[in-house]
């Protein structure tokens, strides 16, 4: 099997483009929403609790890297706490530089571990989705704590309905689509051979045998993580424990700030919904996880547009921009040992 890296030049001057089409795109709403109010709140910005934001990302990322440890020990993946520590933040790099979200740091993860253990290629990608997996049970908790919540306390406005509608489908097609591509794996594995099949008859790089091979071994893992549920209790209870810490941002975004309104309750869907818009064709979703926020703010809280935009931008620099330079030394790191 080839296990180079697949990150080419082309691929890095997208993703360079893209951090730059999202960056213009924030200007121009800066401008037009008042760009001397964003720096005059900016200005103002207490970087004690930018700090405390900063260290709410690292321990939420430490939290999901437990919870991934857990379930490589249940996959028979023998490899020490500390050095996943420094994967996992290398494989949140991948994830938070790829357009459309959480699709580059699997198959990168996934590499540095088939190269630094015993495991198969197939075995620890089947590790990394099932952890990924887990930590949508949390995503969709949270949203639809915060969702009662301000349902609770008022109806929903209008801007935020359509986000509420999304997570909502989320919560539900997921955990279906998951369940039935397991239940009728055998249906998923034929039409996925029979995709394959055409493409293997122009190129010798892919046969239908390889596929079919690869495909029964992530099965087989995925059953073998399945089998041990008190390790999973665990690792999900990770997993919840990481998102409280992932959201904790936007509130400590706002304590930066001093803007008032944004409580610890409030995020617990704020945070959910605009990552929605993380599937928008950029890196990390820059630009779209910004514009979602402050309609979501604007909608929710008593703060006009420039103010909305600001705690986006310092939530950000907490959640994103810190992570994204963190898990590129990271990144740099195990690439060098790999």
């Amino acid at each position: 099997m080839d296990r180079s890296l697949p990150v080419d030049r082309a691929t890095v001057w997208k993703i360079l483009a893209g951090f730059a089409v999202a960056g213009i795109v924030l200007y121009f709403v800066a401008s037009q929403f008042g760009l001397g109010e964003v720096v005059d709140t900016l200005a103002g910005a207490d970087f004690r609790w930018l700090a405390v934001g900063c260290l709410s990302t690292t321990l939420c990322l430490v939290l999901w890297g437990k919870a991934w440890h857990v379930v490589l020990r249940v996959a028979g993946i023998d490899v020490s706490f500390r050095k996943l520590v420094g994967t996992y933040f290398a494989a949140t790099f991948a994830n938070y530089v790829t357009p459309l979200g959480q699709a580059g740091g699997e198959p990168f993860i996934a590499y540095v571990l088939s190269r630094d253990t015993e495991a198969s290629y197939e075995e620890s990608l089947a590790s990394v989705v099932t952890a990924d997996l887990l930590n949508l049970l949390p995503f969709f908790s949270f949203s639809a704590i915060g969702l009662s919540v301000l349902l609770a306390q008022s109806s929903l406005p209008g801007a935020a309905q359509s986000l509420a509608w999304g997570l909502l489908a989320m919560a539900v097609g997921v955990p279906v689509l998951v369940g039935l591509a397991w239940r009728y794996r055998e249906t998923v594995r034929g039409g996925v051979l029979r995709l394959v099949r055409p493409v293997a008859r122009i190129t010798s790089r892919v046969s239908t045998d390889g596929v079919a091979r690869r495909i029964d071994e992530l099965y087989d893992s995925f059953g073998r993580i399945a089998q041990d549920r008190r390790a999973l209790v665990v690792a999900v209870a990770f997993a919840y424990a990481g998102w409280v810490f992932f959201a904790l941002p936007l509130y400590f975004a706002g304590r930066t700030l001093g803007v008032p309104g944004i409580d610890p309750l409030l995020v617990l869907f704020v945070v959910p919904a605009s990552t929605l818009a993380g599937l928008t064709p950029s890196p990390g979703g820059t630009g779209g996880v910004e514009l979602a926020l402050v309609a979501l703010l604007v909608a929710l809280t008593p703060v006009s547009n420039a103010v909305a935009l600001s705690v986006a931008l310092v939530y950000r620099v907490m959640s994103y921009w810190f992570a994204l330079v963190v898990g590129g030394l990271a990144a740099v790191g195990v690439v060098a040992r790999s």
